[in-house]
This record gives C-alpha cells, sequence and structure tokens, in this order.
C-alpha cells in the first residue's frame, strides 16, 4: 500500500508542478501585444515567434493529469479492498476538501483554456478591418493566475488522499501494528501484580 500510496501521491503532485511551471513561463513569455502592420485595407498583427501556446497547451494537459490522479487516488482500492463511497465521505472534512480540489481544478483548468486559445485566436486571425487595432494578446496575468490555481489544485488533491487514506482505515479498522494505548485491561494489571499478604 505504502508504494501505491506514494506513486500516486508523486503523480498528482510532479503534474501539478509541471502545470504550475508551464503557465509561469507561459505568462513570462507572452508578449504584451503585437506588431500593427499597415496594409491597404487592413491591418496585419504581427507577433513574435515565442512558446506561449505550446506552454499553455501543455499546462492544460499536465493539470488535467494531475486532477485525473487526484480524483483517482479517492476512489482507488489501495491493497485491493474497495470501500463505499458513503463510508469514504462519511466525515465532513474529505467532502469539503474534495469539492475544493474539484472546484480549483476546473477554475484553473477553465483561466488556463481560456488564455490559450484567445493567445492561439489572436495569432491566426491576425487580419483586421479596423485600422486602428492594436494588435493585443491575452489578458495578462491569466496565466500567471491559473498556473498559481493549478499548484493549489494539486496540493488540495494530496490532502484528499491523506483524509481518504484516514477514512478507510476508520472503515476497515486496520489495526496500528505497535498497539494502541489503552489496550491493557484492568483485569490484566491486576493479573500481572503480585498479590500481598
Amino acid at each position: 500500500m505504502a508504494n501505491q500510496t506514494t506513486h500516486i501521491a508523486l503523480g498528482t503532485a510532479i503534474f501539478g508542478v509541471l502545470a504550475f511551471i508551464f503557465g509561469v513561463v507561459a505568462e513570462n513569455k507572452k508578449p504584451a501585444h503585437g506588431t500593427p502592420i499597415m496594409m491597404k485595407s487592413y491591418v496585419l498583427c504581427k507577433f513574435p515567434n515565442d512558446p506561449t501556446v505550446a506552454l499553455g497547451s501543455l499546462a492544460i494537459v499536465a493539470l488535467g493529469i494531475s486532477a485525473a490522479i487526484g480524483l483517482f487516488s479517492v476512489f482507488f482500492p489501495y491493497k485491493g479492498q474497495s470501500v463505499p463511497k458513503s463510508a469514504l465521505f462519511h466525515g465532513t472534512t474529505l467532502r469539503v476538501f474534495f469539492v475544493v480540489a474539484s472546484l480549483v481544478s476546473v477554475f484553473a483548468e477553465a483561466m488556463l483554456m481560456w488564455a490559450t486559445i484567445t493567445e492561439g485566436l489572436h495569432r491566426s486571425l491576425n487580419k483586421h478591418d479596423d485600422m486602428e487595432y492594436a494588435c493585443p494578446t491575452a489578458k495578462t496575468g491569466v496565466f500567471g493566475g491559473a498556473a498559481f490555481l493549478a499548484l493549489d489544485a494539486s496540493l488540495f488533491w494530496l490532502v484528499c488522499q491523506m483524509l481518504t487514506l484516514n477514512a478507510r482505515e476508520d472503515y476497515l479498522e486496520e489495526d496500528d501494528p505497535k498497539g494502541t494505548y489503552g489496550e491493557v485491561l484492568v483485569t490484566e494489571y491486576d493479573a500481572s501484580t503480585p498479590a500481598h499478604p
């Protein structure tokens, strides 16, 4: 179980960090605007060759994988033992973290997709009839904000995995091999103490 748990946790964390890195680099590489070139009847926008769209796409994929592994970690049958959903989500804490992790993942993914698609459209649809067109790029700060949300999402999924493991132990009544405090009964204590004459 330790290996399964570690591998799943590492997968969630690594892809979450990759989504964060790709998003931050995309934000830093994105130009503030393109260069408008006046043609006879339209404006042609020329943008520098930068990897913003590719990095945004990689961030979308990495976050998707991180969230999928995080979701998988909650329902995965560790040690081949499945636990009913009602038992897993019996406590309020896991329910709250699960909802927060899901919402943050969806919001981060939507922001990354919006910024990446917008940037791609600016570059592909670069002819404009408006002679005052200033050749903007995707809104500044969206890639960076989405990157931090992606990192937060992966951390929330890691917390969900820990809470899931606790809920499983409670349901399966897995005992600590070292024992727990308070297991010695009073009768055992009385039996082990020598009787005084």
